[in-house]
């Protein structure tokens, strides 16, 4: 395991000014902040204290909603996903750590849509990293990581936060797979 030397603070507030003019831009006051558990959560509630959002921030357990359940089982950590408004016509700024191959962001999105139907989702993450096998790309990412397949990138928190590269037979806890 390799520790990423990745200035977390000036990234989190480099995501809070893309994501203040992307929300401008498309005419958002009042977005809804949900962060995926639990790296994403971390990284939602660094963000949503930069652009003092009022909206409570939301969180999302994704584990049931997973393509791969049935073959890794439920996590042994599965959390209460708690939304704090109606998701109907509100627009969301969806937030995860590394955005790899997408899943973890269609399990996400998939949830969404069972509490209702927003304006429009998103996508925040801290690491975008090469892999996609879905057709997801982030809005906003704090950094790009070009790694070979064999490696993973886990964030490890919340306080303080840092950023591992590790071999993939490592524990994955926090990583978008």
């Amino acid at each position: 395991m390799t520790e990423e030397p990745l200035d977390i603070p000036a990234t989190l507030d480099r995501m809070a000014a893309s994501l203040r003019e992307v929300l401008r831009a498309r005419d958002v006051d009042a977005p809804l902040m949900i962060g995926i558990h639990s790296g994403g959560v971390w990284i939602a509630e660094a963000l949503h204290r930069r652009l003092d959002l009022a909206t409570p921030l939301g969180s999302l357990d994704i584990s049931f909603y997973r393509d791969d359940f049935t073959r890794i089982g439920v996590n042994p950590q599965v959390r209460p996903s708690s939304l704090p408004a109606p998701i109907d016509d509100r627009h969301i700024v969806l937030v995860d750590d590394v955005l790899y191959t997408g899943r973890t962001i269609r399990a996400a999105l998939n949830e969404i849509f069972d509490y209702g139907r927003p304006a429009s989702v998103l996508l925040a993450v801290l690491v975008d990293r090469n892999g996609r096998e879905l057709p997801i790309q982030a809005d906003v990412a704090g950094t790009r990581m070009d790694l070979p397949p064999h490696r993973q990138v886990k964030l490890q928190g919340p306080d303080p936060l840092r950023l591992v590269v590790a071999e993939q037979n490592a524990p994955a806890a926090g990583t978008d797979t």
